[in-house]
């Protein structure tokens, strides 16, 4: 769903200039029509000012590790992810969405193992968003959102394998077998998260 905006977003230094250039010109225009008692000119100047002043409003800062979302009137319009300052359509209204890694720890659940045992279970999960658009329209609060899903992933892995081997039988055990265990975790999470626009980058038991 990811839609950049490269045809729509000017570099906003080049804007900052111009839109500076243009109010000063117009303003001078102004100055010498209202010197000249110019009605028509003096209307028009003004119209073509504040135009000017408006577009001062598409003037727009992307940080680091920063994407700037992008709406005309309630349609969704792109994505900028190029750092600095930019320029856009000055209708457009801009929300931004951090796109840089972040960790969440769940509390300590209580579950029962796949034996009926009684066990604490807790994980990190590090995460980040990729696609901008689906992170704020497909879901209501993503942070949220993967804090809930995470851990009732969590709660499934614990009661879908024991805490400890079987001898007779083998098998993956949430003590015996941390990597494999983390993998399954990290793919249940990915999965829930799928519409959230939110990829897993690792997750593993803590407790």
């Amino acid at each position: 769903m990811i839609q950049e905006v490269k045809r729509t977003v000017a570099s906003g230094y080049l804007a900052l200039v111009v839109l500076t250039a243009a109010q000063l010109g117009f303003g001078y225009l102004v100055f010498t029509a209202i010197r000249d008692q110019s009605i028509g000119l003096l209307i028009l100047y003004i119209l073509i000012s504040v135009i000017v002043l408006v577009c001062w409003a598409g003037l727009f800062m992307v940080h680091p590790n920063e994407a700037k979302v992008l709406q005309l009137f309630g349609k969704y319009a792109g994505t900028c992810h190029d750092p600095g300052l930019r320029w856009a359509n000055p209708f457009y209204t801009k929300v931004a969405v951090s796109v840089r890694v972040r960790n969440f720890e769940s509390g300590k659940l209580k579950v029962n193992d796949s034996n009926g045992s009684p066990i604490e279970i807790a994980a990190v999960v590090v995460w980040k968003v990729f696609d901008t658009a689906e992170a704020l329209f497909e879901v209501d609060d993503y942070v949220n959102f993967v804090q809930i899903q995470s851990e009732a992933a969590l709660r499934n892995l614990g009661t879908t394998y024991p805490y400890e081997p079987h001898e007779d039988e083998g098998g993956l055990a949430l003590r015996s077998n941390p990597v494999e265990i983390a993998q399954a975790l990290r793919e249940e999470i990915q999965e829930r998260l799928s519409q959230a626009g939110v990829t897993v980058i690792e997750a593993r038991i803590s407790h």
